[in-house]
């Protein structure tokens, strides 16, 4: 039987292997979906970043929370965290299942939500069911419910809390240090601005050029023999024979 999940409820999880499943339907707008998750120790924070995991870091060290990835389903897409509850450190006292719209507000993520199912049951009904809807619209990334301990036990909280500030305002929230050269790697490149403009030589014929014109092919250019006045005794030769014509 699938729980129909509240905002604010909680079961308990006779699972020890869960599969939290992200589900959405796509379409001309929508944009891109991720899961990931946050392992929280004492204080309600991280204990380093390799307890978030998410599309960079798809496995935990502990090997006891990763992502599965995407996946295209009858119902839309789907993006997928499992955990293996009774491996995960003692000190881990939450796992909070987030998602991120890659900095597209999410109400443009038509049927969102989260789905909780017994990763050891072939084909087995969700164990519970959250649609998450949020509250104003400008949220960029939610926290979508929570694994927590009770006692001996797991349980499982519906939480739909939204940031608008994207993945990354709500990492750092929790503890995680993000590393400002991967906001600079996800700006467009700068373009250099070109060099100015050599103006153009004139042509070299019948215009004197500059002393530092460089010779064309290799070959140096001759220099322009300058004009003065003309000279008033100056007579051509008489003509001679190599003049008559033919």
């Amino acid at each position: 039987m699938t729980h129909a999940m509240l905002k604010g409820s909680n079961i308990p999880l006779a699972a020890e292997t869960v599969r939290a499943e992200l589900r959405w339907t796509p379409g001309q707008g929508v944009p891109d979906v991720d899961v990931s998750a946050l392992l929280l120790g004492p204080g309600g924070r991280v204990r380093s970043d390799e307890d978030f995991v998410f599309y960079n870091q798809p496995r935990h060290p502990s090997g006891k929370v990763w992502r599965l990835g995407k996946k295209r389903v009858t119902e839309g897409l789907t993006d997928t965290i499992q955990s293996d509850l009774p491996g995960v450190e003692p000190d881990v006292g939450r796992i909070l299942l987030v998602a991120s719209a890659d900095g597209v507000t999410f109400d443009q993520v038509p049927a969102l939500c989260i789905l909780l199912y017994d990763a050891s049951a072939v084909d087995g009904e969700p164990l519970a069911r959250f649609e998450i809807k949020p509250e104003t619209g400008a949220e960029t990334a939610l926290i979508c419910g929570e694994l927590y301990r009770r006692g001996e036990g797991w349980k499982f909280r519906a939480l739909g809390e939204g940031y608008s500030n994207g993945l990354k305002g709500l990492a750092t929230d929790f503890g995680i240090s993000v590393d400002e050269s991967d906001v600079e790697e996800s700006l467009p490149p700068v373009v250099p601005p070109l060099p100015p403009a050599v103006p153009q030589q004139p042509p070299a014929y019948g215009y004197p050029q500059p002393a530092s014109a460089q010779p064309a092919y290799g070959y140096p250019q001759p220099q322009p023999v300058p004009v003065g006045p003309a000279d008033p005794n100056f007579r051509l030769p008489p003509q001679g024979p190599q003049f008559i014509g033919r």
